[in-house]
């Protein structure tokens, strides 16, 4: 549903204006975003750019006795693109609204800003959820590991190992299967609870949580936390290789202030005109762009059901 009529007003900035009030507003840190934190990050100079992606393996032949005819093999490559798509959001705001606040409202807002484009990114290419992206090797990765048959059901891991130590390493064994490592997992905070308890064959444990700036692990590989907004309630995990998720990155995020201009809505009647009813706006940009490049290997030869991740799902899905 398209938004043009959304506005902090004085009620809502009112805990930043009335009384006496600490001189630091008490909030969360703002989430960082899993993508923009482990994908491969592309830097893009157009709106388009093409990835060449190995999509046949040569093969090679005995040769038959000292004078035998060697024979001929290809080596093919495949054509994908990172395709640019625009993320945005305004905040417009009352001039006398900011002159009667005791904090700088523009500076608060920039880091929830960020916060919310990181989510936007996590939600469709993780989750695929209101994914702008096209193609089948842009859908997020949980649909496409689900598409490729890269996933476990929570709890059907085989004796002596069925417990969820046991479904977290079947479903790494999928993205080995494919002839890939894996080096980072994505799961939601609540998922450590689960955690931390559970131990390898020597009674070593399996998950070590963030230390000393350092991030989580699991299984000796990256532990990404997800916020809950973005992430869909069927799957508990996400294992994979963070080399073939690529980002692509034609603006990082653009902060700009206004003081003149109009807000429309999309059947062009203005909402909000800055200079005559006295408000700011606070306009947060980003060009953004995602692939996953699954080539093909030894390993992995079938690209329908190959995929350098897999989901483990929960048992209630």
């Amino acid at each position: 549903m398209t938004t043009y009529n959304s506005l902090t007003d004085r009620t809502d900035a009112g805990p930043l204006s009335r009384e006496e009030v600490a001189t630091a507003i008490v909030q969360g840190l703002p989430a960082a975003s899993a993508a923009l934190s482990t994908f491969r990050r592309v830097n893009m100079t157009k709106s388009q750019q093409r990835m060449p992606v190995l999509s046949a393996l040569p093969i090679a032949y005995w040769v038959s006795g000292d004078t035998g005819l060697k024979q001929t093999s290809a080596i093919e490559w495949a054509n994908k693109y990172l395709d640019v798509r625009e993320l945005a959001v305004i905040v417009p705001v009352p001039i006398n609204v900011v002159d009667d606040s005791d904090f700088d409202i523009a500076g608060e807002a920039v880091p929830r800003l960020i916060e919310a484009f990181g989510a936007k990114l996590d939600a469709a290419t993780l989750m695929n959820v209101d994914n702008p992206w096209p193609e089948t090797y842009q859908k997020g990765i949980s649909r496409q590991a689900f598409d490729a048959g890269n996933y476990v059901i929570e709890g059907t891991s085989a004796a002596p190992h069925d417990d969820f130590a046991g479904d977290v390493s079947d479903t790494m064994a999928k993205v080995e299967e494919d002839g890939f490592d894996v080096n980072v997992f994505y799961a939601r905070r609540k998922i450590r609870a689960r955690l931390r308890n559970l131990r390898d064959d020597n009674g070593n444990p399996i998950y070590q949580p963030i230390a000393q700036g350092n991030p989580a692990t699991l299984y000796g590989e990256t532990l990404e936390f997800v916020a809950s907004g973005p992430w869909v309630n069927n799957y508990e995990l996400i294992a994979g290789d963070r080399t073939a998720a690529i980002l692509g990155v034609r603006r990082d995020f653009d902060f700009q202030v206004f003081t003149e201009g109009v807000i429309s809505d999309d059947s062009g009647n203005v909402v909000l005109n800055l200079m005559q009813q006295d408000a700011i706006a606070i306009r947060c940009t980003g060009r953004f762009a995602f692939a996953v490049a699954n080539p093909i290997n030894a390993e992995g030869v079938a690209e329908a059901t190959r995929f350098p991740f897999a989901v483990l799902v929960n048992s209630g899905s």
